[in-house]
């Protein structure tokens, strides 16, 4: 297991648009929107030096869940391999990949086809999946969708480290062959992500970085802090790439109605108000930024790495 920022940076990174359209989280230019203005978002944030870009994973929503989810989801993996050719340096991230619908074999050769391609750009974020409906359209046990996370894990692990691992099923004990073999060496890290107690022990332990969905009972802090505590019980090292959830962001004054805890002004008034985040024990910062389309989207993001992240990390 490897940590793949830079010890003593920060990074950032954003959850894309377009790609999923729960009415959790997208913005009304979303609805009509598709692959060009997804495109314009994601090269922008390649141009502005976001460190990574992250889609979702569903592979059907059952109705009455689609309300409130939408039934659009591109898929996890066709649309990162799209991106790597969109885009030049950002690192390509799923937020986050069920692991429990797939055979690890399965995803190991995805990730690592997926890293070949980019030329070193994949990172796997899993997690054990939420919707126990579709969990029952799949055929798949909701109730030891935990269990099927950590058992997988190892045996991806092994794929991705070795061209002929011998896990994985019947028949794999006399070697299986995985290729084409990564870019990355060891292969692409594993970040989990959730913020419930079984998630973060997950990624305390078996991972290689947190991607939190909204803060811990806890606090964020005393949950890092817990993360970091079991890493040190384990033995494991100290560099890991640990996800903080930041307030959405529009630089400027938006002139639209924009959500309340919005994160609003100048380049100078928006790194004061990000200036906080420096007292969490984390050098990951999944960011939003609002507009009343893709192109005012991508602007934002342009501003927000030649103008706002500077005066962060200065």
């Amino acid at each position: 297991m490897a940590a793949i920022i830079p010890e003593g940076s920060i990074v950032w990174g954003l959850q894309l648009p377009v790609q999923s359209k729960s009415t959790a989280y997208r913005q009304a230019w979303e609805l009509d929107a598709g692959p060009a203005d997804l495109a314009t978002v994601a090269t922008a944030a390649d141009r502005a030096g976001a460190f990574y870009v992250a889609v979702c994973d569903h592979v059907a929503i059952p109705r009455p869940a689609d309300e409130v989810m939408s039934d659009t989801w591109y898929d996890t993996i066709a649309t990162l391999g799209w991106l790597a050719a969109q885009t030049e340096r950002v690192q390509l991230v799923s937020h986050v990949y069920v692991l429990p619908y797939r055979h690890p074999l399965q995803v190991a050769k995805s990730f690592v086809t997926l890293d070949a391609l980019s030329g070193g750009r994949a990172v796997l974020g899993a997690g054990a999946g939420h919707l126990e409906s579709e969990f029952a359209l799949l055929g798949v046990d909701y109730d030891g969708r935990g269990r099927a996370v950590e058992e997988a894990l190892p045996v991806i692990r092994a794929a991705f480290a070795e061209e002929y691992p011998t896990v994985g099923g019947p028949g794999a004990e006399v070697g299986v062959g995985v290729a084409p073999r990564p870019v990355r060496p060891g292969g692409p890290p594993i970040w989990i992500g959730g913020s419930s107690p079984a998630a973060m022990r997950r990624a305390a332990v078996l991972a290689d970085g947190w991607l939190p969905q909204g803060p811990p009972k806890e606090g964020m802090k005393a949950g890092i802090a817990r993360i970091r505590d079991r890493r040190a019980a384990a033995g494991l090292p100290a560099a890991f790439d640990m996800g903080v959830n930041v307030e959405p962001i529009h630089i400027g004054d938006p002139g639209f109605d924009v959500p309340e805890w919005t994160l609003i002004g100048s380049p100078e008034r928006i790194a004061e108000g990000l200036s906080r985040y420096r007292r969490l024990d984390a050098n990951q910062w999944q960011l939003r930024f609002i507009g009343r389309s893709a192109q005012e989207v991508a602007e934002q993001i342009e501003r927000f790495g030649a103008e706002v992240w500077p005066v962060v990390t200065a």
